[in-house]
C-alpha cells in the first residue's frame, strides 16, 4: 500500500470519525447539527494536518531552525547526502535537550525538516551521526514523513476526542437533566472511548514498524556504513534510558529511537518502533552481543 493512500485513507477516517462524534454529541450539545459541525472540524484538521503538521510537531518540542555557521557538523554531512542521493536540502532543527534522539517531518521533499537534539550532537562520534543523519534523509527519500506527519496531528485530536468525551460522561456532560438520567451521556462518552483506540490502532498501522527497518536500510545503504548507525542505535538505546525524552503518543512515531510517552492506556497504541536488538541484526546480520 503506497504513502499516498494511506494519507488520503487517514484523512478519509479523520473526517468520517469526526462526524460520526458530531452526530453522537451534537443532539446533547443541544444542536441538531453535529455531522455538519463534524464536517467542518475535520475540513479544518485535514487542511491543518497536511500543509502545518510538521510545524505542529517540532513546536512541540521546541525546535530552533539553524543555519550552516551554526551547526557546520550536521550541515556538511546533510549535504553531502543529499547531493548524493538527489534530495533538496531540508531545513534543519536543534532541540533543546539533553536526551538524545531525532526526528524527520514534513509534506513532501521540497518541504523537509530533519531535527536533532543537543543530546545526540554531543553523544554521537562524526561517523554514527552520518548513520542517524542518513536514516532520517531515508524517511524523506522513502517519502514516509507525510503520513507520519499527518499520524501525529490526527493522533493528537483523536486522543482529545476520547479524553474529552471521558470526563464528561464521568462529570455529567453532555445534555440536559432528563437525557443524563436517560444514559444518552454516558452512552456517548462510552463510544468515543471504545472507538478512539480502534481510530488509533489504525494509525498505528499506517505508521508501521517497517517504516524504521526500511530507513535503516536505506541510509546504510546512502553511507555504506551500516556497523556506523548500529553503534548509534546501541548508544540511543541506552542514553534514552539514563536521559528520557518525555513525548506525547501521537509525535513518539517521529523519532529514530522510541521516547518515554505517558502512562496512560491510551499511550501504547502509540508504540510503533520495533526492538533495537532486531534493528542491529537486520544492519550487521549479527545480534548485538555478537558486535
Amino acid at each position: 500500500m503506497g504513502n499516498n493512500f494511506k494519507t488520503l485513507l487517514l484523512l478519509t477516517g479523520m473526517t468520517l470519525f469526526l462526524m460520526f462524534a458530531g452526530q453522537v454529541i451534537g443532539p446533547r450539545l443541544g444542536t441538531t447539527h453535529g455531522m455538519a459541525i463534524g464536517l467542518a472540524l475535520a475540513a479544518v484538521g485535514n487542511f491543518i494536518s497536511y500543509f502545518f503538521s510538521d510545524k505542529i510537531a517540532l513546536s512541540m518540542y521546541g525546535a530552533q531552525q539553524v543555519g550552516p555557521d551554526a551547526l557546520p557538523r550536521v550541515y556538511r554531512v546533510v549535504e553531502r547526502m543529499t547531493q548524493r542521493v538527489g534530495l533538496p536540502m531540508p531545513k534543519i532543527y536543534v532541540i533543546p535537550t539533553e536526551s538524545p534522539n531525532a526526528f524527520a517531518t514534513g509534506r513532501n521533499p521540497s518541504h523537509a525538516s530533519v531535527a536533532v537534539t543537543e543530546g545526540i550532537l554531543n553523544l554521537l562520534d562524526d561517523e554514527e551521526l552520518e548513520g542517524v543523519l542518513a536514516h532520517e534523509l531515508g524517511h524523506v527519500r522513502n517519502r514516509d514523513i507525510l503520513i507520519s506527519s499527518v499520524a501525529a496531528t490526527l493522533a493528537g485530536a483523536i486522543t482529545f476526542l476520547a479524553r474529552s468525551a471521558m470526563w464528561a460522561g464521568m462529570f455529567g456532560g453532555y445534555g440536559d437533566r432528563d437525557d443524563r438520567e436517560r444514559g444518552g451521556g454516558g452512552l456517548a462518552a462510552l463510544l468515543m472511548m471504545i472507538l478512539a483506540p480502534i481510530a488509533a490502532l489504525l494509525i498505528q498501522m499506517a505508521v508501521s514498524r517497517s517504516r524504521e527497518y526500511e530507513a535503516d536500510h536505506t541510509g546504510a545503504a546512502t553511507t555504506g556504513n551500516p556497523y556506523a548507525l548500529a553503534r548509534a542505535l546501541q548508544k540511543l538505546d541506552a542514553w534514552s534510558k539514563q536521559r528520557p525524552m518525555i513525548a506525547s503518543p501521537s509525535t513518539a512515531h517521529l523519532f529514530i529511537v522510541q521516547p518515554l510517552v505517558g502512562g496512560d492506556t491510551l499511550a501504547n497504541l502509540f508504540s510503533t518502533h520495533p526492538p533495537i536488538p532486531k534493528r542491529i541484526e537486520r544492519l550487521t546480520g549479527r545480534p548485538p552481543e555478537l558486535q
